[in-house]
């Protein structure tokens, strides 16, 4: 049998002297600045402990879903109430020998490894021994939520929330002992549903009653989005986040929007060219709100959502039947930016694309609304979800490289739900290390150890830290 290296080595994606150098003596030390992921903040409020691997590690991790799906694995074993969580268990670590070359089967080993000390193979014949293993790690402290964050020394987290939440969990892990600084994220995307009426009409109920605040109007809605706006910055929130397949940036005055939102609301949609109009004029609506509050925009765009209608009314959204979408992004997109900038209202933004089609767009698109008020002011985003892997992320670093600074760059984010998901950054690490490694030892950028290293760190974690303005915990 010819030789073969050892899989996942200590020097993991690190193929040369200078990768290794970087990642082990700048990049490994660094915090974990988490500043978008779908984390329950109820889970972090209690400090949930996990009764089994199933529950940490499959249930809601929609990536996963999908391959099981992919392998023929009945949808009762993924996401069904009848089948015991040993068997979706099960399920799974079948599942897993089928994933070579999938980032799934990088993902599960390194989970494995980091978080419960297993190095097994995931397979049907070492699933119970992996299962009992990891469930007697379960019942430790350093594996409870709070346990998680500590052990892997995550300063920061941006949890995504919906205005109308109370945010009382926020509040709870305010009081507690916690290390971790965790801060709530402004989601207003139901704020755009006129165009199902069904929806936006219990949203706006919500929104009032929360608010305390009457939205029979306009003019009441938009007073009650400020107010939560308001109460999100008051319990430390700096960020928002707008998940759109493109943003539109058409002509809308506040009378028109008026009256789009008065007919959503005695239950008649918005048509397409409606919808446009009003989305458009509330995007720039919260664009003032951010950049009067000094908060950081995030748009996610492009994503085609909720593809099965069979598993969406049967789950509901994030099912894992979601896919790239092809939509036109950057016409749209600078319209928008630039109506922001002329106003002098053009929030910090992190722009992210899953169509790897628009890395360049997006890419070059930073570069006309940099204002020199601070570095990267306008943020290539990470490669996000279907792009959240190997190939993905080394494209977003060379185009951010290619036609900007890498070096302003504010680095990886989980976008996850799952609290096993910081094993993202290490991975994320490794590859920055080792095509800078390359690139050094290729001659194509000098061999300046200092300079390396500050960039590391710089893009793993002191970025963030001074970009976004956060309170971050001390490890």
């Amino acid at each position: 049998m010819p030789t073969a290296r050892p899989f996942l080595p200590d020097d993991f994606l690190l193929t040369t002297r200078w990768a290794r150098t970087l990642y082990f003596e700048h990049a490994i030390h660094q915090p974990i600045f988490d500043y978008h992921c779908h984390l329950p903040p109820a889970e972090i409020a209690a400090n949930r402990r996990f009764e089994n691997l199933h529950q940490v590690w499959l249930a809601g991790d929609h990536y996963k879903w999908r391959a099981m799906r992919a392998n023929g694995v009945p949808e009762d074993l993924i996401t069904g109430n009848a089948t015991s969580d040993y068997d979706k268990f099960l399920a799974y670590a079948g599942t897993v020998p089928q994933t070579l070359r999938n980032p799934l089967y990088h993902w599960s080993h390194l989970e494995l490894r980091r978080y419960f000390g297993i190095d097994l193979l995931i397979n049907e014949s070492n699933a119970p021994k992996i299962w009992k293993l990891a469930n007697a790690k379960l019942q430790e402290p350093a594996l409870s939520v709070h346990g998680i964050l500590t052990k892997f020394k995550v300063a920061v987290v941006c949890t995504t929330d919906d205005p109308v939440d109370d945010l009382a969990h926020h509040q709870t892990i305010r009081k507690s002992k916690l290390a971790t600084r965790v801060f709530p994220a402004f989601r207003p995307d139901k704020a755009l549903l006129v165009n199902q009426p069904a929806a936006f009409n219990v949203w706006c109920d919500q929104l009032a009653a929360r608010a305390n605040i009457d939205v029979k109007d306009l003019a009441g809605f938009l007073a009650a989005l400020k107010q939560r706006h308001d109460f999100f910055h008051l319990l430390g929130g700096r960020l928002s986040d707008h998940g759109m397949e493109y943003v539109p940036a058409e002509d809308c005055t506040e009378r028109e929007a008026a009256a789009i939102f008065a007919r959503a609301r005695t239950g008649t949609a918005a048509t397409p060219e409606q919808w446009a109009k009003y989305a458009s004029f509330m995007m720039l609506y919260f664009g003032r709100l951010d950049a009067d509050c000094g908060w950081t925009k995030q748009l996610h765009l492009g994503a085609l959502r909720n593809n099965n209608s069979r598993l969406m009314k049967r789950l509901g959204a994030d099912a894992g039947v979601d896919s790239i979408g092809d939509f036109p992004q950057t016409r749209s997109l600078s319209r928008y930016l630039d109506r922001l900038d002329a106003e002098n209202k053009l929030p910090k933004v992190v722009l992210y694309n899953v169509n790897p089609a628009d890395n360049y767009a997006f890419a070059t698109m930073i570069g006309n609304f940099q204002d020199g008020t601070l570095p990267g002011k306008i943020q290539f985003g990470s490669s996000w979800w279907f792009l959240d892997q190997r190939e993905g992320m080394e494209w977003q670093i060379n185009a951010l490289s290619n036609l900007g600074l890498l070096s302003r760059f504010v680095g990886m984010l989980t976008d996850s739900r799952s609290f096993l998901s910081y094993v993202r950054h290490e991975y994320f690490r490794r590859l920055l290390c080792a095509l800078l490694g390359a690139d050094v030892e290729a001659g194509l950028i000098p061999a300046d150890r200092r300079a390396l290293g500050e960039l590391v760190e710089n893009v793993c974690y002191q970025n963030a830290v001074r970009y976004f303005g956060l309170e971050t915990a001390n490890f």
